[in-house]
């Protein structure tokens, strides 16, 4: 397997997990209603198929990062929020 290959499928799997993170917050009836619209924004950027892992990642981390300043946020949705953020922040192109 390729550097390359390799990199690809660490990608990939980073994604999966952040989708996972991101369905349990979606899906979270205690997260406000607006994070839970962010986190759906999030998740549908990292779905994207014509956007590379990185962009993806970028977009999402941006969307994320945006709503986490929110002062009424409860925090056990920030601390998901942060971990689905750190996860996103180590996939490079």
């Amino acid at each position: 397997m390729s550097v390359d290959d390799q990199k690809k499928a660490h990608n990939e799997a980073r994604i999966k997990q952040a989708i996972i993170l991101l369905t349990r917050i979606i899906n979270d009836p205690s997260i406000p209603r607006n994070i839970r619209r962010a986190a759906t924004k999030a998740l549908l950027m990292l779905q994207e198929k014509s956007l590379s892992p990185g962009v993806k990642a970028a977009n999402a981390v941006s969307i994320l990062d945006e709503v986490s300043q929110d002062p009424n946020m409860p925090t056990h949705a920030r601390t998901s929020l942060w971990n689905v953020v750190t996860l996103l922040e180590t996939i490079k192109d």
